[in-house]
Order: structure tokens, then C-alpha cells, then sequence
């Protein structure tokens, strides 16, 4: 039986259709009636207009006084906007092809300053935001190349134009303005690559392009609707990966990063225009709230797959707008209210540099009272469904040393894919026992010359231990690494009480065996998990590689591995058909370009394929 999230009735999608397009373009002709008559009424009006007008502006001023999360987190923002006054002007340096480290940093300063501005009158704040703006629109370009960094650079103008409009002078003004036009709206009609991605690129660069074409609509309200029309036609593109319960395709690291900017881009439709224009609406999209919630596990890491990273630090201001928009405070009760709480209380001074360039809008969201802590509504096994699907099986929401499993479908062709099909990660004991290590370095790679975005089955990406089969917690015949055509099929997830099994198909990313099959059982006292892979049509003789990381230290003992780690245990017994002799691998890559994994080892026993080309392999872990 297929479990997905029932507490939210799905409603159909309103998104307007398409305007008419010029060929190749991107940009209709002209946006249909009710966006244009939308943006000539905001065009009409007075800044600020972006997320708040000036009443808007007011009334956080008043309920900072009153609200305790909002006081903490508008004094959050004022701290970290002190320390920004003397950090030297942002330049255009380059690292590899991109620009986007420049970008952050300037929508980190240019919102935190803007804000603190606004809530507070400090005239430093408004003089180094007003620098800031002047030293990027300076710029030749924001590096049109990769579009990202525009669409950060963007956002970063865009809201600082807006917000501090009343105290620019007329020169300035002039000056920002046409900085962000030429740098920003002008260049989104050169380079177009993308206009319809399905990935994160979507979502950032569309919304960084609306903020513009919203904070500059009063020069021209006909062509801004254009730039508006554009992105409410293309923006689902990237949303419809969400159908039809949530998962977002690229892991949990990149739903931090497009599901913010998604959310940008709705809240500014709705704060400016009035309307989302059915985009909220979008099948998976309201669930895809819950998403970071359900893939982190007891130990606070999410299942980090793709090219995503392990930690879940500091707050996730979009969920505080999942929450108001939605009404929907549960999203906030498993960790968020916590991680804002301590977020909004640093004051450390390397808060100015990596901190969530995000935050300031989190003060727009937040809604008093905050949810109180209880027992999650929440499933405790889910089938993340959609283009990349995933499992998760946890025995308890409310128990810190539950056992939990999340469980890797997909190709290794998808976004930011990695050679990890059938590949999971284990929490018991409040610990993170397998581990996914993540991402390589991406310009360590690119500045080799190597080409780490061809997924090609020969491409250099495959030869990145990070990111091929020999790195992840998957089977492996004979030394061969997985096809990127093939397809990990999530067949089977059912639930009988407290016990339960899902069911993976890796069969299509072998093509050294006719089936492989991956079962996981979770026991229903919670205390024991049993992995099962099958194998048919493999070579008589085959050797089949099983593989686990983990950071804690093993113990061999025959059939058995003992790891400890942080004062815990869990045992690992192998009990299929077929056994090998444990080994412990060092989890290290054999490339020089390789980045170390530290305090990684990797669990290894190969089996031999039966004369008649099977094996059957099992491991079980009991704490």
C-alpha cells in the first residue's frame, strides 16, 4: 500500500495559461489582462512595495515590541547588520565560472542592512546598504554566464531599491535603478538556458528576475508585466517535480535552496499583485513543507542524497511561510522553532559571512502564537514519490533514539545525480550510523578541467569517488558501476502496524544481472532492521559487493560488525543465503582530486554469484 501525506486535501491547479510567446524568446508579447492590470495598479503605488508597503513596515515595528520570536529575530538582524557596517565593499572576483559566492554576500548585507534600516533608522545601515548597491551596479555584469548569480544580484537590488526608495536621492535612485535594468532584466533576455529549467535554476533566477521587474514597474508597467508573465508561466516547470506529494528531486540541501527562492517569488506575487496566480496551488507544492521535516532523522541529519550536504543547521526561514500561508504551524514543531530560537540568539562574528542571507525575510512570516511541542502528525513511513523517489521508515516522531531509514530510488541521470540507486541511510540512538558523504567540491573538480556536469556513462562526474557507485551504500557486480540510463523503481511501501517494508527494482542500472531487488524491514518494536538484496541473472561466479559508510569505529567478529560511536552500539549480522568476510575499507577516494572523508571507513564483503547465476544477501541490525 502507498503511503503519502493526508492531512492536506489537494486542490487543483489555478496557474494561468501561457501568453503568447515570441519563438526562442521566453518573454510573451505581452502579459495577459489580469497580470498587466495587477502590475499597473502596484506600479501606481508608493515604495516600498515588495513583501510590505510602508504600513506593512509599521506594523513590524510595532509587534516587535510585543511579539517575543519577532523581537528575537529583528534583534538577530539589527546584531549581524552592526557587524556588516565595516566589512569592505563587495568586488566582482570570480571563482571559476561563477560569481555567486559575490551574489550571496550581497543579499545577505544588502536585505540584513535594508532591514535593520527600516525597523530601526540607524543611518549606518542605510549608507553601507546604499554602498553595497552602488559598488554591484557598478559592475560590468552580474555574470550573465551563470544565470544564478544574476538571479541572487537581483533579489539583493531589487529589495534594497525598494525598501530604502524614500531615502535615495534622485542620482542614486537613477544610478541603482538602471544597474539592476541593464544587469539584471536586460540580461535576462540574452541568456535563456534557464528560462524552462526544471531545477532549482527555475525557481532562483525567475524569482531574482520578478523582484527587478516588480521594484522598477512604475517605468514602464506594460513591459514589467511581460517579465511577470514569464515567470508565472515558467515557474512550474521547476514546481511540477513536486507532484504529487512533496519530494523535492534534488535532496533536502537543494530544497533549502529552491524551495526558498520558490517561495520569494509566490510571496512577492501575492504581497505586490495580490495574487499567486494559482502557483501555490500546484500538486505537491503545499506538501513539499513537511519534505525537510520527514527526511531529517532523530540524529538531526537529513538523507542527504544527490549533491547535498549532512548537517540541517540554522533555521529555514520558508518554512515560517509555509506555516502562515498554509496556516499550517505544525511544519515548524519538529525543528524549526527550535533552530530559529537558537539562530536568532547568535551574535558570533562569523554570523556575517555565513549566515542565512534569507533571514531578514522571516520576519514578513512569523505568526504569534508559535506551535507548541507534541506529538507529530506527521507518517512514519513515507513514499516520496515523484521523478527522484525516496522511502523513509522511522518507528517513532517523538522518541530521540527512534530507529529511521531513508531509502534512494531514482537514476543517476536526475538533478545533480549521483550513482546511488538503492543506496540508505540509518539513525538509531540519536546517531547516524550509514552515512551518505555528499557532494564533491564543485569548482575542485571544474578547475581541474574535468567536466562534472556531463552525466554521460564515461563522463569525468563517474570518476569522482563522492559521486560513484564505489562511494554509496548500494550493491556492485563485479567492479562495475551503475548505468545513468537505469531507473531505481520504488515497487512496494506498506505499513502492518508498527512493522514495516518497502521494496526497491535496481534491476535497470545492472547490466551484469537480469534482477536486483532491495528489501527493507523494519521490525515492529523499532529495535531491528533487516536489508535483503536479491540477484538473478548475474554470471556464474559473479562477485557482488555489499558496502556501508559509517564515522563510527567497527569491531569484526565472524559474521558479525560491532560499531560504536558517541557511547552506542548497533550490531550488524549478516544472515543471507550467501557471506563474505567483513573488511574495513578506509572510505577514502583513490584520486588525487578526491577530498578526504573524514573519519569515514567503509564497511565491505563480497559474495560469490551461485552456478546458476543468483545470490541472496542479507544484513540485519539489532541495537
Amino acid at each position: 500500500m502507498k503511503i503519502a501525506l493526508t492531512m492536506v486535501a489537494a486542490v487543483a491547479p489555478l496557474v494561468i495559461g501561457l501568453a503568447k510567446e515570441k519563438p526562442g524568446n521566453g518573454m510573451p508579447e505581452a502579459a495577459r489582462p489580469e497580470v498587466a492590470a495587477a502590475v499597473s495598479a502596484a506600479a501606481a503605488k508608493p515604495h516600498p512595495r515588495l513583501f510590505a508597503d510602508a504600513a506593512g513596515f509599521e506594523s513590524l515595528k510595532e509587534r516587535i515590541g510585543k511579539e517575543e520570536l519577532l523581537k528575537a529575530g529583528a534583534e538577530h538582524v539589527r546584531a549581524v547588520a552592526d557587524m556588516m557596517v565595516p566589512l569592505p565593499l563587495s568586488e566582482r572576483i570570480k571563482q571559476g565560472k561563477r560569481l555567486l559566492t559575490v551574489s550571496r554576500t550581497v543579499l545577505y548585507r544588502v536585505a540584513t542592512l535594508a532591514m535593520a534600516y527600516r525597523l530601526y533608522g540607524d543611518k549606518a545601515h542605510l549608507d553601507r546598504a546604499v554602498a553595497e548597491m552602488r559598488a554591484v551596479c557598478a559592475f560590468e555584469d552580474w555574470n550573465p554566464s551563470h544565470f544564478l548569480d544574476v538571479g541572487e544580484m537581483s533579489l539583493a537590488v531589487a529589495v534594497g531599491y525598494d525598501w530604502l526608495y524614500a531615502d535615495l536621492d534622485e542620482a542614486t535612485r537613477k544610478e541603482i535603478a538602471a544597474g539592476l535594468r541593464r544587469c539584471g532584466l536586460d540580461a535576462s533576455l540574452k541568456r535563456l538556458g534557464w528560462v524552462r529549467a526544471h531545477n532549482n535554476w527555475g525557481q532562483v533566477c525567475h524569482a531574482g528576475i520578478l523582484s527587478a521587474a516588480l521594484a522598477l514597474a512604475e517605468e514602464n508597467p506594460a513591459d514589467a508585466a511581460r517579465y511577470v508573465q514569464r515567470c508565472i508561466d515558467m515557474l512550474p516547470i521547476s514546481m511540477k517535480a513536486l507532484a504529487p506529494n512533496g519530494n523535492y528531486p534534488e535532496g533536502p540541501g537543494y530544497w533549502s535552496y529552491g524551495m526558498h527562492f520558490n517561495v520569494i517569488a509566490i510571496a512577492l506575487l501575492e504581497g505586490t499583485l495580490g495574487s499567486d496566480f494559482g502557483l501555490a496551488s500546484m500538486p505537491g507544492f503545499r506538501e513539499a513543507g513537511y519534505y525537510p521535516d520527514i527526511v531529517t532523522g532523530p540524529s538531526g541529519q537529513p538523507f542527504n542524497y544527490a549533491d547535498g550536504g549532512a548537517g540541517r543547521r540554522g533555521s529555514h526561514p520558508a518554512l515560517w511561510w509555509f506555516a502562515k500561508r498554509f496556516k499550517s504551524p505544525d511544519v515548524l514543531r519538529y525543528q524549526e522553532l527550535e533552530n530559529f530560537k537558537a539562530y536568532a540568539a547568535r551574535r558570533d562574528k562569523r554570523i556575517t559571512t555565513h549566515g542565512h542571507r534569507l533571514f531578514p525575510f522571516v520576519l514578513f512570516w512569523i505568526e504569534t502564537p508559535p506551535p507548541s511541542n507534541g506529538p507529530s502528525r506527521l507518517p512514519l513511513v513515507w513514499d516520496g514519490q515523484g521523478p527522484v523517489p525516496i522511502t523513509i521508515q522511522r518507528s517513532s516522531w517523538n522518541d530521540d533514539e527512534a530507529l529511521f531509514v531513508g531509502l534512494k530510488g531514482g537514476s543517476p541521470s536526475g538533478p545533480h545525480g549521483h550513482m546511488d540507486g538503492g543506496s540508505f541511510v540509518m539513525d538509531t540512538k540519536g546517531v547516524r550510523w550509514a552515512v551518505d558523504i555528499g557532494a564533491e567540491n564543485y569548482y575542485g573538480i571544474e578547475s581541474r578541467g574535468m567536466n562534472l556536469w556531463s552525466s554521460a556513462q564515461d563522463s569525468d562526474r563517474w570518476r569522482v569517488f563522492r559521486l560513484s557507485t564505489w562511494s554509496h551504500n548500494v550493491p556492485m557486480i563485479d567492479g562495475c558501476q551503475q548505468l545513468v540510463k537505469g531507473t531505481a523503481k520504488v515497487t512496494e511501501v506498506k505499513r502492518d502496524g508498527a512493522a514495516s517494508e518497502v521494496t526497491l527494482d535496481l534491476s535497470s542500472l545492472y547490466t551484469n544481472a537480469t534482477s536486483v531487488v532491495r528489501k527493507g524491514a523494519m521490525a515492529s518494536d523499532g529495535r531491528r532492521y533487516l536489508l535483503r538484496d536479491t540477484f538473478a541473472g548475474v554470471r556464474p561466479g559473479a562477485q557482488i559487493r555489499w558496502a556501508m559508510m559509517t564515522c563510527a569505529e567497527p569491531t569484526v567478529d565472524g559474521d558479525k560488525v560491532t560499531l560504536r560511536q558517541s557511547g552506542k552500539t548497533l550490531t550488524l549480522t549478516q544472515c543471507g543465503a550467501q557471506k563474505g568476510e567483513w573488511t574495513i575499507g578506509d572510505g577514502q577516494g583513490p584520486n588525487e582530486w578526491d577530498s578526504k572523508n573524514r573519519g569515514c571507513r567503509q564497511l565491505l564483503f563480497t559474495v560469490t554469484a551461485t552456478a546458476e547465476g543468483t545470490a541472496d544477501i542479507a544484513v540485519k541490525f539489532s541495537f
